[in-house]
């Protein structure tokens, strides 16, 4: 493994999961809610998407291998759509926030949040290759519990979690359509 893959591993599961944070920090917030539910429903949501990424990744491995650059659209797409979203409800205030929580629902939220995750996983995988992918998938795996530990600190620390939920949703969309931008320009898309 190459550590230069290892730092984008390390980089890309940050940006594609700084919502995570925030979600995660509100469930180990929420009464009743016990530390342990919150990891294993995160951990189970999280291997979901893996599971859909690496299937996805292979399948596109049938590809052309022209086309593949051009997946690069997927996360310049979901990119543009969430900024799209954060212009239309900017000035509304998201205050909704679970009472105690189980397993299935900390993964079940994990996965539903992670579609992004998805469109972003899939073209990487697949140019990153079988080595490359499994050097992600390890960094992922170690990421989510980094997530964890810094989530449950963040949630004893409400300023911090209210900066996070603040500017995350901004961040999000500019990391979305930079990932698309350099998948579709390393790729050699469009002549480019």
């Amino acid at each position: 493994m190459e550590l230069s893959t290892l730092g984008q591993a390390a980089g890309m599961f940050a940006v594609t999961n700084i919502d995570d944070l925030v979600l995660l920090a509100v469930f180990f917030a929420a009464g009743g809610s016990s530390a342990w539910r919150v990891v294993a429903g995160q951990y189970l949501g999280f291997l979901g998407i893996l599971a859909v990424s690496v299937v996805g990744a292979l399948g596109a491995g049938l590809l052309p291998d022209a086309a593949v650059p051009y997946l690069g659209l997927l996360p310049l797409a979901l990119g543009v759509r969430a900024a799209w979203r954060v212009w239309r409800d900017r000035g509304e205030e998201d205050d909704e926030a679970p009472d105690a929580v189980g397993v299935l629902q900390v993964a079940a939220v994990t996965f539903a949040n992670g579609g992004d995750n998805i469109g972003v996983y899939v073209p990487v995988f697949t140019v990153a290759g079988i080595g490359g992918m499994t050097a992600y998938i390890a960094v992922f795996l170690v990421g989510v519990a980094v997530w964890c530990a810094a989530s449950w600190f963040l949630a004893t620390r409400p300023l911090v979690a209210r900066t996070l939920a603040r500017w995350g949703h901004i961040v999000l969309p500019v990391v979305l359509i930079a990932i698309g931008l350099v998948i579709l320009v390393e790729g050699g898309a469009f002549g480019l």
